[in-house]
């Protein structure tokens, strides 16, 4: 490597260099290792259509300062990356291309369609990737996996195959979430709401009675499914309309006669108390439908627009929308509007095309949840899978508890396609291959040819792929008939590197990816497929609103890192991202970031600066203890931090050790003097610090110290801090810290005082200290003198007679040296501190004061305040004195 030092940290030149060295050299690469532990972290994967947005940047980068770090520590540390094959957003990708090449889906053959899907996902897919890269992500790139190649489908058919011999898969007519636009099925987790919901109209509509001149209100958001009312439901304890059960009503426009009915789930708050049942288009309506056993008229087609059941012929083939505005018109000019307000309601809406979602009864293909999801709550209750945050485990046990059987067909043609075949006589296998099925038919009738089956058209929601993904990207189904004994054997890589060690992932799914793998591991290796899960929180700009594109406030992750350098992304996403809790971003820290790799950068120059004296006695050995203790107490609290996923908090102890403990106060303890030079084991020492400094620095900015590693010391090409070793916790004096920290306190206040009197740091005194412990003061007595600029420290028995002083504590500074100065704005001054602290003083004898307080907290906390009262007592006394010397 260049032995050339730039003035100026250039973080684009050094990410580009280091990460084709790390990549040259293999070094993210692993495979079982009998002599190492594994350490294994699963990417979750982005969508193939995905481009780098800021949820990734924070998601990856937790990821790899995990894996970073743990390969340091000696573990055989994998990364595994992939992308999603994203069923419905990727055929709308590949629809909306062939849109533009007016081509329309519907002309193709499913195997054309393929060809074009294939041919996006190589041009496009994996792009995302590529960007994580730049990042610096650590990955395996050699066990890159994609959810729809070979191996992979292979995987997710077999365990379709197994899941519907054991009874968990079935085939039934349910009333489902359907995507007007993908004109597919969606699970109940990919309709989404907005946080502050939405405005629509409540619409109160009379509904005559068949019997006499009377009417009922129904209030409705949806006036263009009347067509498909089949009752009007009450609360069987509403006074109000008990009289009318068991009459009948008149349907507006079509006249269809419908039942009153009863039925509890009717609220008598909202709207009118009257509820219009209509099964076809309303989960609720459906459940109240089949109590009652009502009939379903369906009159919304699959792509939204109206069918020919709704009756009205000016209506068929609009879209469901189009009529509510004209159906809105017709109901006012006819006189069956009684009101219209509005008000704020929530909207599903499809994750992928942001249509509002249209309930409607299907015949689709779903997993039965109830009994497979048991083991996979009994995980996460007895802590063999961790969350973090723990707040999320009530989360998890409510949904757990109320799992809703899993739709996992979906209307699309990109994805692994479901291996049901169909028979003339209407029934079906399910089989792994054409081949399989029609020697499973011929077993049904002999007769039957492979012309006689038809494969189901649809394919698996793509999750039922995702929730494989711990185990399919070992290859872990391409033996999957074997004994788990021979299983592990023969699958190395599976019985070394699962279960994966951490998983990180977003809390809004966990639910439907993260439970659904712990069902998965639990079905198939008897254990779950990894043991924490750290869940990030969401990133939301200033405002407090969630970054996305349709609101323009998201930054483009890779100019963040152009302007930036992806070390001063990395930190600047971290420092104020704890786990579960959103992230307020602010491109600041971005800056603050940058900044702080400046710093290491110029701590870095100075130190290759000095010149040393190879005769030189050592000179700065207190300085060396200090910081060595201090090195020590801080990585004993990251490595706790660690331990509680606390990363930003990690980060932000290192951030301080490196910037106020050794560029601000070690460095400067033992610079040279101008135009001396170092002593040789002052210099070694301050290397190795330097060196130390940068190992737990690495996972979080894996550039900047890898570049200062290299020219730190003379090193073979392999010889990189990526594959160094962790630093370890050593014992350390706890007496020299609490020394230091009174002696570096009385620095800063010289600092403050020479800044409140307008005194140049290069002017030196003397202070005089009288003290009751003077143990700091004279133990590092030249690294004050040094630091604070000071000719001298002197210990009286007595008061001075300089007027000009200081309280730290208990006790009292004497500065030695006479200024022309405002008396009476110096006695102002004092008055001010006087009374601030007498304030503070009267709100520490509240709590000391009060019988609950005292009885109530801990020894500790008694302990604590009583010396806030003694030191405030000492310093209203201190500056007592120091108001009468001005009189």
């Amino acid at each position: 490597m260049s032995s050339e030092i730039s003035k100026v940290y250039q973080p684009q030149e050094v990410e580009k260099k280091w990460y084709a060295h790390w990549l040259k050299h293999k070094f993210y690469e692993a495979k079982p290792n009998a002599n190492k532990k594994p350490y294994t972290i699963l990417m979750p994967p982005p969508n193939v259509t995905g481009i780098l947005h800021m949820g990734h940047i924070l998601n990856n980068t937790i990821q790899d300062v995990l894996v970073r770090r743990a390969r340091m520590k000696g573990f055989e540390a994998l990364w595994v990356p992939g992308t999603d094959h994203a069923s419905i957003a990727t055929e709308a990708k590949v629809v909306r291309m062939l849109r533009e090449q007016n081509i329309r889906k519907a002309d193709l053959t499913r195997e054309q369609f393929l060809e074009h899907a294939w041919e996006w996902k190589e041009k496009y897919g994996g792009i995302i990737l590529k960007q994580l890269t730049v990042l610096g992500a650590s990955c395996d790139w050699s066990r890159t996996r994609f959810t729809l190649e070979p191996s992979y489908y292979r995987a997710v058919i077999k365990v379709f195959i197994d899941f519907y011999k054991k009874g968990h898969i079935y085939r039934g007519l349910r009333m489902i979430n359907w995507d007007c636009e993908a004109q597919t099925a969606l699970s109940n987790e990919e309709v989404i709401y907005k946080e502050d919901g939405e405005r629509s109209t409540l619409y109160s509509i009379r509904y005559a009675l068949k019997e006499g001149d009377g009417y009922m209100v129904i209030a409705t958001q949806r006036p263009e499914t009347i067509m498909g009312d089949v009752a009007i439901a009450v609360n069987p304890t509403d006074e109000r309309y008990k009289h009318l059960v068991g009459k009948k009503a008149l349907v507006p426009f079509i006249n269809r006669e419908i039942p009153i009915i009863a039925d509890d789930y009717v609220d008598k708050e909202f709207g009118t108390g009257c509820l219009k049942v209509t099964p076809a288009h309303d989960i609720n309506d459906y459940e109240i439908g089949l109590r009652h056993k009502l009939e379903v008229i369906d009159t919304i087609n699959a792509n939204g627009t109206m069918s020919e059941l709704c009756q009205m012929p000016e209506f068929v083939g609009k879209d469901r929308f189009e009529v509510r505005k004209r159906i809105v018109k017709k109901l006012e000019a006819e006189g069956f509007i009684v009101e219209a307000k509005e008000f704020v309601t929530r909207i599903g809406r499809s994750e992928r095309t942001n249509t509002v979602v249209e309930p409607k009864l299907s015949l689709q293909w779903f997993i039965n949840m109830q009994t497979i999801s048991k083991p996979a709550l009994e995980a996460v209750e007895q802590d063999l899978v961790r969350l973090h945050p723990p707040k999320f485990k009530n989360t998890y046990r409510h949904w757990m508890e109320n799992v809703k059987d899993w739709c996992i067909s979906r209307q699309l043609w990109w994805g692994q396609r479901i291996p049901a075949y169909y028979l003339p006589n209407g029934e079906f296998v399910v089989a792994e291959s054409a081949e399989e099925a029609l020697l499973m038919a011929q077993k049904i009738n002999p007769a039957y040819t492979a012309q006689d089956l038809t494969q189901d058209q649809d394919v698996l929601d793509t999750w039922a792929s995702a929730w494989l993904w711990p185990m399919a990207v070992f290859d872990a189904y391409e033996d999957f008939n074997l004994k788990k004994s021979d299983f592990d054997a023969i699958n190395k890589d599976l019985a070394y590197f699962y279960p994966s060690d951490v998983l990180v992932t977003a809390p809004e799914i966990l639910f439907f990816w993260v439970a659904r793998m712990i069902i998965a591991g639990q079905e198939y290796m008897k254990k779950p497929p990894f043991q924490d899960v750290y869940l990030t929180g969401i990133v939301r700009d200033k405002q407090g609103r969630k970054m996305s594109k349709q609101l323009g406030n998201s930054p483009d992750p890779i100019d963040l890192i152009g302007q930036y350098g992806a070390d001063g992304v990395r930190v600047g996403m971290l420092f104020c991202s704890p786990a579960g809790n959103d992230l307020p971003f602010d491109e600041k820290l971005c800056e603050q970031g940058r900044n702080f790799a400046n710093k290491i950068w110029n701590a870095f120059r100075l130190i290759k600066g000095w010149e040393v004296d190879a005769e030189a006695k050592p000179a700065n050995r207190k300085a060396i203890s200090w910081f060595e203790a201090k090195l020590n107490q801080v990585l004993t609290n990251i490595e706790d931090l660690y331990e509680q996923f606390r990363l930003s908090e990690a980060l932000m102890a290192i951030y301080k050790l490196v910037w106020d403990d050794f560029c601000s106060w070690y460095l400067e303890m033992v610079k040279p003097e101008a135009g001396e030079d170092i002593d040789p084991e002052t210099l070694q020492k301050t290397k190795d610090f330097m060196e130390t400094l940068l190992k737990l620095l690495h996972p979080f900015m894996p550039f900047i110290t890898e570049e200062i590693w290299s020219l730190l010391s003379e090193r073979d090409e392999k010889d990189c801090i990526t594959v160094s070793a962790y630093p370890q916790v050593k014992p350390f004096e706890t007496q020299i810290l609490g020394q230091a920290e009174v002696a570096l306190e009385l620095v800063s206040q010289v600092r403050n005082f020479r800044s409140r009197h307008g005194l140049s740091p290069k002017l030196e005194f003397d202070i005089e200290i009288l003290s009751g412990y003077n143990t700091p003061y004279v133990e590092f007595a030249a690294e004050i003198m040094k630091l604070a600029n000071l000719s001298g420290l002197t210990f009286p028995d007595q008061k001075s007679k300089f007027p000009l002083s200081f309280v730290i504590g208990q006790d009292e500074f004497f500065v030695q040296i006479e200024l022309q100065k405002d008396l009476e704005k110096e006695r102002e001054n004092l008055h001010k501190e006087i009374a601030y602290h007498k304030g503070f003083l009267e709100s520490v004898l509240k709590k000391l004061n009060n019988e609950r307080f005292v009885q109530n907290a801990k020894p500790e906390v008694i302990a604590s305040e009583q010396k806030k009262k003694a030191d405030a007592e000492a310093k209203i006394k201190a500056l007592e004195e120091g108001l009468m010397a001005l009189q």
